[in-house]
């Protein structure tokens, strides 16, 4: 019996929880795909599906197994879609994750679009602000922000990404306008709380003789909140002057919205990265996705869209 029959089945039995379905769509008796299915727990030696005369159930690793051999699957049929005729069709798949912030707004809005363009390929987004393991957990690819630390991961940079202090015009011309960085103690600023990751505080470039210098400083204020959101919306609500992303705000500096402050002393760019755990073999649905997202964030409209 076909090991890759065996895991067809299995996939095919678990993800419509039932032999009965499973056998109707393979066109086959349902004995046959319950004898596979026993050949499988046998073979592995482990077991995989409870069954019982009303449902069917994975165990718990009968879960882990089956997102394993549909990526196994997904990538089969990738490789055999790009060696067929046109040899361009991607199709399987495709798991990607994001920051939440960073992909509700920028990443989220493009699955649908990608999709459009490449019909044969079905995926997943999984938002979390944590550093998900990419190989452990079976993802194709990730969006992050941010320097990229040393790693086995392989990246490719999407767009720059810059950090900005901002508020409304409204708060400006009620408090006036910071000149210096040093400044910043006399404003009501909207701060990370210490048990969000922002230790360092916000950097500056300070012109110095010999170039600049790069610089930390922690204002305080009568607000401050773990998420990030959160200081963005009490930014726009004139609360006070907010140190953002310029993913997150450039839209609404482009429409006046916020003011952009201090930007002689914005500190280096740094990435928004495309990452993926390995180059070899990568799947054609994941080349497209990157470059897809490549496309995307290269034009400078895109982030001043609302």
């Amino acid at each position: 019996m076909s090991k890759l029959k065996q895991l067809e089945s299995f996939v095919s039995v678990a993800t419509r929880g039932s032999l009965t379905a499973a056998a109707i769509a393979e066109g086959v008796a349902p004995a046959i795909m319950g004898r596979r299915l026993d050949a499988l727990e046998a073979r592995l030696g482990v077991k995989l599906l409870v069954r019982t005369t009303r449902r069917i159930s994975l165990t718990h690793e009968g879960s882990a197994f089956l997102e394993d051999c549909q990526r196994l699957l997904a990538d089969l049929a990738s490789a055999e879609a790009s060696v067929s005729a046109g040899g361009v069709k991607a199709s399987g798949h495709l798991r990607i994750t994001a920051p939440a912030g960073f992909g509700r707004r920028h990443v989220a809005p493009l699955v649908p679009r990608f999709r459009e363009l490449h019909a044969d390929v079905t995926i997943s987004l999984n938002l979390s602000d944590r550093v998900v393991d990419l190989a452990g957990e079976g993802f194709d690819c990730a969006v992050r922000v941010g320097d990229m630390p040393d790693s086995s991961l392989i990246s490719v940079r999407l767009a720059d990404n810059r950090r900005l202090c901002v508020a409304t015009p409204t708060y400006l011309k009620q408090h006036g306008t910071p000149a210096h960085p040093q400044e910043l103690s006399k404003f009501d600023c909207l701060t990370l709380s210490s048990d969000a990751s922002q230790t360092r505080g916000w950097a500056f470039k300070l012109p110095q003789g010999d170039g600049p210098e790069l610089i930390y400083l922690k204002p305080g204020g009568p607000l401050n909140c773990s998420d990030g959101q959160v200081l963005h919306d009490w930014c726009l609500g004139g609360y006070g002057i907010a140190w953002r992303s310029t993913w997150e705000v450039e839209a609404e500096i482009a429409a006046g919205r916020l003011v952009a402050l201090l930007e002689d002393f914005a500190a280096p760019a740094n990435g928004i990265y495309a990452v993926f755990p390995h180059a070899k073999h990568l799947p054609l649905r994941v080349r497209l996705w990157i470059d897809f997202l490549k496309h995307h964030y290269g034009q400078t409209g895109f982030w001043q869209a609302p």
